[in-house]
């Protein structure tokens, strides 16, 4: 367990609510700028149900940043421009990367270890164990940053200075399987379409083939698995970027075909022929012993998973490091209720950050926790906001949770390039990914160029 020494700073400091991504990127953009930080964190005190550590910015559902191509793919743009404003998340997860195509995964437990030793070994961030029910009046600046699994004092708080019932999905876990126990006979190594990062050694991900028959036969176990019941808490939506497996498999026979279970642009070396249906695997630490089924979140039973999951061809053996799992997520209806430098309105000296604020997203959660500590710094140098233009992803991102989403339909939405303002000519699809990307970076220079608080170390 990490603790910061010494007494709390005697200069105002910003008190931050919650260790997650958003409230770790925010205090360390805060104390690289010489302004002291209380991060209160409740773990290991309380706990909640998705998480196993007491580590600060730990990774509770997949180990994937998701896409990191800068020029195709929004959330890569979004890597790049935390990258260029030294973000301590995008360093962290340079650090603990582990093999994953053109995606950017990492070793979770490296990832989350180096979070933790840098903001407990900091001087100006004072790290604080507790369950926070509600911020304290004494408190001068607040940032709420306890993400989807905000505990139930603090929520009810929330809801009553808000006057807004906070909104709840559903948030499932993907199971973790040992590599040893992985029949490699049967499954083998390929990125879709070769474009992992060792090709010749095989490609970043292990794929699991499925015939036409094994493929309806496992659907079928999925449709008739036995689930976790919730009672109070069923009819809640599920974020579609989460769906269950069980829930997709229910939509019809080939929803899975088009989605996480796809074999396009993959070949089963033993037949030379794309397989009907593939399961992929992919690189869960750095030692390549953990294996993440990739789009497998599920709300089976413990003992169903068991049972379905070793139906599936080269998995008949598998022992599972972790299970798949399902707890509650909670947001605010943050474009009602935010200004655009994610200021309460209700409380102009409490902001929120990350995805209790309807991002979706590790990328895009410490992506507002960023901006927070940026917007905070900005405020305690007699200085507005300096919101980032909505050209680039950060500000789309930002206009979307604060004022661009309809507040009736408010969703948690990942960084897409439907968020970004249109183009003023027509351009063809991947034309038109390239013309926003460029436009992005220019919009980003010019944005950090107009820094006058000290950067970010």
């Amino acid at each position: 367990m990490f603790h910061s020494s010494g007494a709390e700073p005697a200069s105002r400091p910003v008190h931050i609510i919650g260790g997650g991504l958003a409230g770790s990127e925010a205090a360390f953009q805060l104390a690289a700028r010489g302004i002291p930080v209380v991060l209160h964190e409740m773990r290991p005190v309380t706990t909640t149900p998705a998480h196993q550590t007491d580590r600060l910015a730990e990774l509770v559902c997949s180990n994937s940043f998701r896409s990191d191509d800068a020029e195709r793919n929004a959330v890569g743009l979004l890597h790049q421009e935390m990258r260029a404003a030294g973000s301590l998340v995008m360093a962290a997860g340079e650090r603990a990367r582990v093999p994953a195509g053109s995606a950017m995964a990492v070793d979770r437990e490296v990832f989350a270890r180096h979070v933790t030793e840098t903001l407990a070994g900091h001087p100006l961030v004072f790290l604080v164990r507790e369950e926070v029910t509600a911020p304290s009046p004494d408190w001068a600046d607040v940032l709420i940053a306890t993400g989807p699994l905000t505990a139930a004092g603090l929520a009810e708080w929330i809801a009553a200075r808000t006057g807004e019932a906070h909104l709840a999905f559903f948030d499932a876990i993907a199971p973790i399987v040992h590599a040893e126990t992985i029949d490699m006979g049967i499954a083998w190594r390929q990125s879709r379409y070769d474009r992992g990062s060792d090709p010749g050694g095989g490609g970043d991900y292990i794929n699991c083939p499925l015939d036409a028959d094994q493929y309806a036969a496992f659907v079928s176990a999925l449709r008739e698995g036995e689930t976790i019941s919730f009672r109070e808490w069923e009819g809640t939506p599920y974020f579609e970027g989460c769906m269950p497996i069980e829930v997709m498999a229910a939509r019809g026979l080939d929803t899975l075909r088009f989605g996480p279970m796809k074999p396009v642009g993959l070949s089963d070396p033993r037949t030379g022929r794309r397989p009907h249906a593939v399961v992929q695997l992919r690189q869960d630490n750095l030692q390549g012993t953990l294996w993440n089924m990739v789009g497998f979140q599920t709300k089976l039973r413990h003992a169903e998973q068991v049972r379905i999951f070793r139906t599936i061809p080269g998995l008949e053996g598998a022992v599972f490091a972790r299970l798949g799992g399902l707890h509650r997520n909670s947001f605010i209806r943050s474009p009602v209720l935010l200004s655009p430098d994610l200021r309460l309105k209700a409380e102009p000296r409490i902001r929120f950050a990350g995805q209790i604020t309807g991002c979706e997203g590790y990328v895009e959660s410490a992506a507002i926790g960023l901006l927070a500590g940026r917007f905070i710094a900005e405020s305690r140098a007699g200085r507005p906001a300096r919101i980032p233009p909505p050209e680039t992803a950060l500000g789309a991102l930002l206009a979307h949770i604060t004022g661009n989403a309809c507040p009736e339909t408010f969703q948690p939405m990942n960084i897409n390039f439907g968020l970004f303002p249109p183009l003023e000519t027509a351009a063809r699809r991947d034309d038109r990914k390239r013309a926003i990307t460029a436009r992005a970076r220019r919009a980003l220079h010019a944005w950090l160029e107009g820094e006058k608080v000290p950067a970010a170390a």
